[in-house]
């Protein structure tokens, strides 16, 4: 049976995806947004966070909400003025729709939120991480527990929510690997830093199917990694990913300090890793399309 969803952040790499994977399957998506309108043969309706107002057309006939809405944080310099978006995209729009949820009447059962590996910290080195771990103090781990908190406030309300801690994304049409790849293909490929820090990735499809199951089945609550099952490091992404491209080896690694000129704070999410598990939603018999790192690449950088 089709369902209706409606999606924040629906414009974005993973919500693209996501939708695309929704529509093939017969169902409607719907979108929260700045603007009115219409994208991704969705229908967008307006909400403005600042104001904490958005058009409550958007939730009828919804059965669910899928929550990815949020400032990219890789994407500028982080001043004050940066940061604090970052933040308030996540826990405003959060708040914004628990409060709109306990003013309308609405048939939504279920609200399915993104969160980020960033909550338990920049580097967490080689120890296996689980959802029990303990989170992180820095800026990204700060931000994500008042994300997961905002989402909390909405499971007050009896919906039945799931907040996805999503890794390093890897998608041929931007994101991470989307960035491995061009300096790749221009034969100044090379891995950063120490090279040995872990990257806890996973496959665009595998994560949307992660969403989707998510959104479907009533036996996944609570707190998820939204990570492969083989975490790799940087270096040894950075060879595979040049063996997939048919491109020779890259020069030396690029000097953590090289970074730190060039990207600022935001230096600390490439220098540092995490090794994350996800061994919690492979035991709800979620199974990966692209559990190995060379059939993942193969698919992607293939393209």
């Amino acid at each position: 049976m089709s369902k209706t969803y409606l999606i924040t952040g629906g414009t974005g790499l993973v919500g693209t995806r996501l939708t695309e994977l929704l529509l093939e399957e017969g169902n409607e998506v719907k979108y929260l947004s700045r603007s009115a309108g219409k994208m991704n043969g969705s229908e967008c309706f307006q909400r403005d966070i600042v104001r904490q107002t958005l058009d409550e057309k958007a939730l009828d006939g919804v059965d669910a909400i899928i929550h990815l809405a949020g400032a990219g944080v890789a994407d500028k310099a982080w001043s004050a003025e940066r940061k604090k978006e970052i933040l308030q995209s996540r826990t405003k729009s959060t708040q914004l729709l628990k409060t709109t949820l306990e003013q309308k009447d609405h048939k939504i059962k279920s609200f399915i939120s993104a969160s980020a590996i960033g909550y338990y910290g920049w580097d967490t080195g080689g120890v296996w991480i689980k959802e029990g771990s303990r989170f992180g103090d820095d800026f990204l781990a700060t931000v994500t527990k008042a994300w997961e908190e905002e989402v909390d406030q909405v499971a007050t309300l009896g919906l039945r929510t799931v907040k996805l801690r999503i890794g390093i994304v890897f998608s041929e049409k931007g994101g991470a690997l989307y960035e491995i790849a061009k300096p790749i293909k221009l034969g100044v490929g090379a891995p950063l830093g120490r090279g040995d820090q872990y990257m806890s990735w996973i496959h665009i499809d595998d994560l949307c199917r992660m969403f989707m199951r998510a959104v479907k089945c009533h036996c996944v609550e609570g707190i998820y990694n939204a990570v492969g099952p083989n975490p790799e490091t940087n270096k040894a992404i950075t060879k595979a990913a040049a063996r997939a491209l048919n491109k020779a080896a890259f020069l030396p690694n690029v000097p953590g300090f090289v970074l730190k000129v060039i990207l600022g704070k935001r230096a600390a999410m490439v220098l540092g890793g995490s090794r994350v598990s996800c061994e919690k939603i492979q035991a709800t018999n979620f199974t990966f399309q692209f559990p190995e790192l060379k059939q993942a690449l193969a698919d992607l950088l293939g393209k």
